[in-house]
């Protein structure tokens, strides 16, 4: 079973753009890895957000995936239903540094 960890949005945001820090510490949704895209798109079509911070099975924070960027996944050839959000490789969306 894949694990969701909600937060309370962040009170304001460095002119709409967030750090690493930031997505860490105040993201609506924190998901593992593990979780397969299309249940990462049900997830966040359920949230009404538009952005997932991905952690790793240590709970370390290890990407950002956007709707858009799962869209184009899903919808690109090599799709199968057995992807996951490890085995996208970008990390997208209002993130200006990654931390370790």
């Amino acid at each position: 079973m894949t694990l969701l960890q909600t937060h309370p949005r962040p009170a304001h945001t460095n002119a709409g753009r967030w750090t690493a820090t930031d997505a860490m510490d105040a993201a609506a949704l924190q998901v593992w890895d593990d979780m397969t895209v299309e249940v990462a798109l049900s997830v966040m079509s359920a949230a009404r957000t538009n952005h997932l911070v991905v952690c790793d099975e240590d709970g370390r924070y290890t990407g950002l995936v956007t709707r858009t960027r799962l869209t184009a996944v899903r919808n690109g050839s090599a799709y199968t239903d057995r992807v996951r959000l490890r085995d996208i490789a970008a990390v997208d969306g209002p993130v200006s540094g990654r931390s370790s």
